[in-house]
This record gives structure tokens, C-alpha cells and sequence, in this order.
């Protein structure tokens, strides 16, 4: 997981189901978020978690009282991907504009 999340693009952004596909494990899109998760702060090399995101384009809710996703669109917009927010609140990133989906 951390080697193909790697290869994204600064400026890109796929979803935990591609990145499952891409490693040969099509239905475990979970499995990748639970590995990115908990992955370590320290990896070297960095691993730009924040570069994934659900099927919808949409940032993945951690739970009330959390800042993760907060900080996933930080971690994004500083990048220069344009976040916006849909009428839920939820926030999204436009696949078309920003997708980064290679062939398998």
C-alpha cells in the first residue's frame, strides 16, 4: 500500500478502491485505509496519505471530535487541490480535475 501511495502525483488524488486494485486486492479498499491508518509518522520516505480519499471524492469522516480530515484537506489545499464543500458539509475533491487513476 505504502509503495503504490507513494507514487501519486503532488497534485492528485485516488481512492482507497484504486489503490486496493492496484496491489491485486480489488475488495479491500478498507484494508488500505486501516493501513494508512496506522501508518507511522516517521516513515521515511513519507508516505502522502492525505492523497487518498473515497470512491465519491469525498474526504472520509474520522469520527466527531477528530481533526483528520481537517488535516487531510490542509495537507491537500497546500498542494494546490481545490477542496469544496458540498451541501452536507462534506468535502470534496472533483475526480475529473484531480484524479490520478492508472490502468492496473
Amino acid at each position: 500500500v505504502y509503495h503504490v501511495v507513494r507514487q501519486i502525483p503532488p497534485q492528485k488524488v485516488t481512492s482507497y478502491g484504486h489503490i486496493a486494485k492496484l496491489i491485486g486486492m480489488p475488495r479491500h479498499s478498507r484494508h488500505v485505509g486501516q493501513a494508512l491508518k496506522f501508518l507511522s509518522p516517521n516513515a521515511a520516505p513519507p508516505v502522502p496519505w492525505y492523497r487518498v480519499v473515497s470512491s465519491s471524492g469525498t474526504i472520509s469522516s474520522r469520527g466527531p471530535g477528530t481533526e483528520g480530515a481537517r488535516r487531510q484537506r490542509d495537507e491537500l489545499e497546500a498542494e494546490g487541490v481545490e477542496v469544496s464543500t458540498g451541501r452536507t458539509g462534506e468535502m470534496r475533491i472533483n475526480f475529473v480535475r484531480w484524479g490520478w487513476f492508472p490502468q492496473i
